[in-house]
């Protein structure tokens, strides 16, 4: 056996260059590259193999370690999980910086690699500057904050461990069942230990990413039961887009002519234009999608985790005799529901269901009532699509205090209203566009209102709904997919909770579009809490006034001039004119821009049959609050105790 001597920093960057993956027959490289905010614990170790010899990996500069880690977990959605950046920090605060990456990484199923510096593994120095110290355990470090969120999780102690903890690193990574964030944690003192490693540990490696195939009895149950339904309707999940099975879901559909609804992950697998595709289903669906839900007497879920949203916390599927069939690589979750479970690929699993329901000329009893509901919602579009202010203005929603319009126009001059604005930017941005969201109403919005017939073009991180990924995941999908235009759409509140990724954009030359609707506040939460009964509480970006609450003026925050002082091109827009000469000019635009769009307060999609079950307060002298909790009992009556 031939050995090389080098440090463990070094031995992982030469390993990480060799690491490949199989899909359908296509080899790529799996690891592209390596994002970093250098610091204490990491910059000599680890920093010293990247500066010597990074192989072919591209080293990206972070500014903020939950950024970076957000986009890399961007740039693995976007390329469908097949390629991924790894991410590395130093300890202590860079360390937990990712974690809350890590877990949103987790959640969506997006392969995530993290690095994080550690301690010494020796104790000697012990404590280290950045160090944590639990009196009771002097094994803990900040890293084992990864282990909530992480699939995997080690930590190389010893050079020579480094080997087994990234091949299973990889085993994780590659997996489409357990496909989450891994933490390795890298304690200082090993990241610059020589071991002499077997040369053949950097042999080139190609990771098959299986289509596991489901087993014929699964098939046959689930066949059975969709034999004897009347009125069955497809949920299509993130594991349709993952496994590119739109295409065979939308011909299984349409041989049975059954209807289909998109969760957040799923949409953009199937085409908007596909006639029996209705659209975003559950808590921020639309119409057509929930209206036909509560009809039907099978739901077919295709690679999704049935999240409360997409079930409208279990209240959706209300025909008390209906069943759930499920298709879906992880076990765990095509369990759920209490579901007949087919355990396997998305292609394989409708293609083989399809075959056995062909050899029953099996047909739905739906009828013309898809093209009905898609029609009917097609004409809500259309009044989304044209709300406008005037005098005597009523907003979408109604839960608001009575000042919020008033005091908006007066400080910020805006009258676009926010379905309006969705519209507009729908026509004039290119078809294959694709745009990233994350947090806030424009979720609920975009689940509703938005259509492409681009596939994989729309970039939602709603399992986490993680306030800052949205700008971050679009450097990451505009690295993934460098020749189409990228949209990061997110809130005021979500900007300025996390944004720097930005500068990143420009340092590297690379455009990407922030359409920053700013509603002077979290007005998303707003609409919750003051639905339920609870006052306008922390909510609107209001100063503190004289009553000693957060119940003053309204805030006015130029954010076009705050992104301009970093380099990106950037406009201020109040109406629909000004929004449409920007989205134009912006086109044009080499480097990254931002438009900031003032937008009216309350102007979300709102409703459309839905409910989300939140804790409400059981005990409450507010007629509203009282109200809420009745109607939460009541919900919970039709809900599936599951």
């Amino acid at each position: 056996m031939t050995t090389t001597r080098m440090t463990t920093g070094q031995a992982l960057v030469k390993f990480l260059d060799q690491q490949y993956v199989s899909f359908d027959g296509k080899v790529e490289k799996f690891i592209t590259g390596y994002a970093t905010i250098f610091g204490h614990g990491f910059v000599v170790g680890i920093g010293q193999a990247l500066d010597a010899n990074p192989g072919s990996l591209t080293v990206y500069m972070g500014k903020n370690e939950q950024g970076m880690a957000h986009m890399a977990t961007g740039y693995a959605k976007q390329n469908n999980r097949r390629k991924i950046i790894a991410c590395g920090s130093s300890i202590g605060p860079g360390a937990a910086n990712m974690v809350t990456a890590a877990g949103t990484a987790t959640v969506n199923n997006i392969p995530l690699l993290l690095f994080p510096s550690d301690s010494f593994s020796t104790r000697q120095p012990d404590p280290v500057l950045q160090q944590i110290e639990i009196p009771e355990s002097l094994a803990y470090t900040t890293n084992d904050a990864f282990k909530a969120v992480c699939r995997y999780w080690d930590r190389v102690s010893r050079p020579e461990m480094l080997m087994t903890a990234v091949l299973n690193a990889m085993r994780v990574l590659t997996d489409p069942a357990t496909a989450g964030a891994v933490c390795v944690a890298m304690p200082q003192d090993v990241q610059g230990e020589a071991w002499d490693f077997p040369d053949y540990f950097f042999q080139k490696r190609v990771h098959l990413i299986p289509r596991p195939i489901p087993v014929e009895e699964e098939l046959q149950a689930a066949a059975d039961l969709l034999k004897n339904s009347r009125k069955p309707l497809i949920v299509v999940g993130g594991g349709v887009r993952y496994s590119e099975a739109g295409e065979t879901v939308e011909n299984f559909s349409r041989r049975f002519h059954i209807p289909l609804g998109e969760t957040q992950a799923g949409k953009s697998a199937v085409l908007s234009s596909f006639s029996l595709n209705l659209g975003g289903i559950g808590a921020t669906g639309n119409l057509a999608a929930n209206r036909l839900a509560v009809e039907a007497d099978l739901i077919l879920g295709i690679g999704t985790r049935f999240s409360d949203f997409t079930t409208a916390s279990k209240s959706l599927f209300q025909k008390s005799n209906s069943k759930v069939v499920t298709i879906n690589v992880s076990s765990f979750h095509a369990m759920k529901l209490d579901a007949q479970r087919v355990v396997g690929d998305a292609k394989i699993g409708v293609s083989g269901l399809g075959k056995i329901l062909e050899s029953s000329n099996y047909h739905s009893a739906w009828g013309d009532a898809p093209a009905q509901a898609k029609a009917d919602w097609g004409r809500e579009m259309q009044r989304l699509g044209k709300i406008a202010w005037a005098p005597g203005f009523t907003p979408e929603v109604s839960d608001r205090d009575p000042r919020s319009l008033d005091d908006f126009r007066r400080v910020a001059s805006g009258d676009i209203a926010e379905s309006t604005a969705l519209t507009l930017i729908r026509e004039l941005i290119p078809t294959d566009a694709i745009v990233v969201g994350a947090s806030g109403s424009l979720p609920g919005d975009l689940q509703r209102m938005w259509e492409t017939d681009c596939r994989y073009s729309y970039h939602m991180e709603y399992g986490y709904s993680c306030m800052g990924y949205e700008i971050a995941a679009a450097l990451g999908a505009k690295l993934a997919n460098p020749k189409q235009e990228v949209y990061a759409l997110v809130g005021d509140g979500s900007y300025l909770m996390l944004h720097t990724e930005l500068v990143t954009a420009i340092q590297e030359g690379v455009k990407i579009n922030i359409l920053l609707f700013d509603n002077a506040g979290f007005g998303c939460i707003n609409n919750l809490q003051m639905s339920k009964g609870v006052g306008s509480l922390a909510t609107e970006f209001r100063k503190r006034g004289p009553s000693g609450k957060l119940d003053g003026d309204l805030m006015f925050i130029d954010y076009a001039q705050s992104a301009a002082g970093y380099g990106a091109k950037t406009y201020s827009v109040r109406n629909l004119g000004e929004l449409r000469q920007a989205l134009i000019a912006s086109l044009s635009d080499k480097t990254t821009t931002l438009i900031d769009i003032k937008t009216l307060p309350k102007t979300m999609t709102h409703g459309y049959d839905s409910w989300w079950h939140v804790g409400v307060a059981e005990i409450t002298d507010s007629p509203k609050g009282q109200a809420a909790y009745q109607d939460k009992v009541e919900h919970l009556k039709q809900a599936r105790q599951y």
